[in-house]
């Protein structure tokens, strides 16, 4: 007998990893929940610890810049003023992450991390051309900074930002994984600033300081660039990197049973969480085999990285309606 449409009582929620799955299914992801809960909390008490180790450290950088006179300290201070925006948007989104979805936010919170980096990005912009106009004049006219002063700051930065990235390392979220990737860069960074200071105080030749600063500002545009690209696709829903629409509609067809299949969509909540929605035509089934259909297509998702998947079945001879676009 062909299968009856599913009745779900009013207020229902599909669980966030899978729809449809069986009872028993929801009683493991609320055991797992725990361990997930204490996953966060451990990130959030790690990303709040480099966050004003950061924020502490770049109110020392601005200082010292100005009493080194070196433009490339200051253009690394603007580099790590970023990076507090970054520490301080994923530490707030840590613990915004142990609330989990709820009946506003049906999918969670996860997109509002890829929203914060989107913003500071467009920070990040607006400051390194800002720093390119300013160095760019120097280097036809440089000045020696305070080189002894800029070894002195460039190794308290190698140890603070080091300290920052030790805390981050080895972060199970997203959102510690990319504040860990900021601070590795301000260590590679600090750590060419130390060289060129050493440079400059051996050899005097000043406009190695400039030449830093524009090389460090060209970083973090590029750097900028792509993650506000990367950011304005996820907004626009673009299909994510990776994922092929073509493949999954051609192993989805493969499945016994399924004639065709139409609204066929995919995309990203945050860069990583990917979502697909089809509709599955399929002959006129029994009900195991309508649940083996199903089962089938989740498993071929899961294989091409889909890790939230709405299949919806329809009969041969149904009409789909106005909603399918």
């Amino acid at each position: 007998m062909p299968l009856p449409p599913p009745l779900r009582p009013a207020g229902y929620l599909a669980p966030v990893a899978h729809v449809h799955r069986q009872h028993h299914t929801h009683h493991g992801a609320e055991r797992s929940g725990h361990t997930h809960g204490h996953v966060q909390a451990e990130g959030a008490r790690a990303l709040r610890a480099a966050f004003f180790l950061n924020l502490a450290f770049t109110l020392v950088e601005v200082a010292g810049g100005w009493w080194t006179g070196s433009i490339a300290v200051l253009t690394d201070a603007l580099h790590d003023a970023g990076d507090c925006l970054v520490l301080g948007t994923a530490w707030w989104l840590q613990r915004v992450a142990l609330k989990g979805r709820d009946a506003r936010y049906s999918y969670g919170y996860g997109r509002f991390s890829m929203l914060g980096g989107w913003l500071t990005s467009l920070v990040l912009i607006a400051g390194a051309v800002g720093m390119l106009v300013v160095s760019l004049p120097k280097v036809m006219h440089p000045h020696e900074p305070h080189t002894v002063g800029m070894i002195g700051i460039a190794l308290f930065g190698l140890a603070m930002n080091g300290l920052a990235a030790w805390r981050l390392h080895g972060g199970a979220t997203l959102n510690e994984r990319g504040a860990y990737l900021h601070l590795l860069e301000d260590v590679l960074g600090w750590a060419a600033v130390l060289v060129g200071a050493v440079v400059i105080h051996f050899t005097n030749w000043a406009v190695v300081d400039p030449l830093m600063s524009v090389g460090i500002s060209l970083f973090i545009l590029v750097n900028a660039v792509g993650t506000l690209r990367r950011g304005t696709a996820i907004l626009m829903q673009h299909v994510p990197e990776g994922i092929d629409l073509a493949a999954a509609r051609e192993r989805l067809l493969a499945i016994p049973h399924v004639r065709d299949l139409h609204d066929q969509h995919t995309w990203s909540l945050d860069g990583s969480f990917v979502v697909h929605t089809v509709h599955l035509v399929v002959a006129d089934v029994e009900h195991r085999e309508a649940l083996a259909i199903k089962s089938r297509a989740r498993e071929v998702l899961r294989e091409l990285g889909i890790h939230h998947a709405t299949i919806e079945l329809e009969w041969e001879n149904e009409h789909c309606g106005t909603d399918c676009h």
